[in-house]
């Protein structure tokens, strides 16, 4: 079933949040898995990171990517955005650190740092169980 309204309310409602959600990447063909901060919006998910990070490096070789958490998990592809103060992150940054508020500010993230990226977790597939009921989910 393709992404609707009723499906993204619920996935909003359960991600459009600080989420903590496990993240999977690929490297020399076998599976990485970590778990990361994550904030839902409209088919995606982004995360703030490193682009020096293992998993940046593995999405800049191979960006498939897996994600769980809350009885929900999908595939996609990773997308480096750029560093988080470019004019095109602006609107989606706002977001983020809203959301992220409780810990953003406090040192774990260094904006001055070159390096400092905002990673969109694009879906195209996934699988949501909400309610009893189980949704395959096409985002494309």
């Amino acid at each position: 079933m393709k992404l609707n309204d009723n499906l993204n309310a619920i996935l909003t409602q359960r991600f459009g949040k600080d989420s903590l959600i496990a993240l999977a990447t690929v490297e020399n063909g076998l599976p990485r898995v970590r778990t990361v901060d994550g904030l839902y919006l409209d088919g995606a998910f982004y995360v703030v990171t490193h682009r020096l990070s293992g998993k940046m490096q593995q999405i800049q070789k191979n960006p498939a990517i897996a994600i769980c958490g809350e009885w929900f998990t999908a595939q996609g592809e990773g997308e480096d955005l750029g560093h988080v103060l470019q004019e095109e992150n602006r609107e989606i940054m706002a977001a983020v650190r809203s959301a992220f508020a409780a810990w953003y500010g406090n040192g774990h993230v260094n904006e001055a740092d070159p390096n400092t990226c905002l990673l969109k977790l694009r879906l195209t597939c996934g699988v949501l169980f909400a309610d009893g009921v189980g949704y395959e989910i096409d985002f494309t």
